[in-house]
């Protein structure tokens, strides 16, 4: 593959591990429309959740010949992803299935996605700058956009809640949904989304001052 060769070590080794997603992801949606499914496709494990992602990313890496997109990419899973990695263990009720192999997996999915997030944090892959986070926001809001379009197509006749942003259900991610439990639910969405920018805020902060600060006081 010709896209593969001109990739780094570092990227090709992300595209191996969103290969092993991906596989790990089709095994998922298997089990769950024919072994608890009985052959019937739930639209609300559809994955495209910001856990989901990552594995799409990673896999574009070799199809993106722009080596600033792939930059962004990486910071994206540096700071959102690795967030939402984070953020899954604060309620791991949604990581529970009635087949343990299927709970197992979404444990490890999470983990992976922290491993993923700290790996392209540590090498210089990523964009520590601000602009750099400016970028991972606007493919954040990018996602939120496809998301949202999911939601309001498929969710006119299936359960599907992506990024649980969906106008047809009230906002129910932990901790937000008790804060801005007065507040009208577009409301409610707005401050989620607000809260994740902040997070990966913080965390791009981090990344920052690890990387770039203390190199300029070396």
């Amino acid at each position: 593959m010709r896209g593969l060769r001109s990739l780094d070590r570092s990227e090709r080794f992300l595209f191996y591990t969103g290969l092993v997603m991906a596989a790990s992801e089709i095994w998922k949606q298997w089990t769950l429309t024919f072994v608890l499914g009985g052959g019937s496709y739930n639209w609300w494990y559809f994955p495209f959740q910001l856990c989901s992602v990552p594995m799409y990313l990673l896999l574009l890496l070799p199809v993106v010949h722009a080596s600033r997109l792939r930059r962004i990419f990486l910071t994206f899973l540096m700071d959102f992803s690795l967030l939402s990695g984070i953020g899954a263990f604060l309620d791991t009720s949604g990581m529970h299935y009635p087949l343990p192999a299927l709970t197992c997996h979404s444990y490890l999915w999470h983990l992976l996605l922290i491993a993923v997030g700290i790996f392209c944090g540590l090498p210089a892959i990523s964009d520590h700058t601000w602009h750099g986070f400016s970028s991972s926001v606007i493919l954040f809001a990018v996602l939120c956009s496809a998301a949202t379009v999911i939601n309001l197509t498929i969710g006119r006749t299936h359960d599907i809640d992506m990024f649980y942003i969906s106008p047809y259900y009230q906002m129910s991610q932990v901790i937000i949904s008790d804060l801005t439990r007065g507040f009208p639910n577009p409301v409610r969405i707005l401050c989620y989304l607000a809260v994740i920018v902040f997070g990966a805020f913080l965390l791009h902060l981090f990344w920052q001052h690890l990387f770039l600060v203390r190199n300029r006081k070396k």
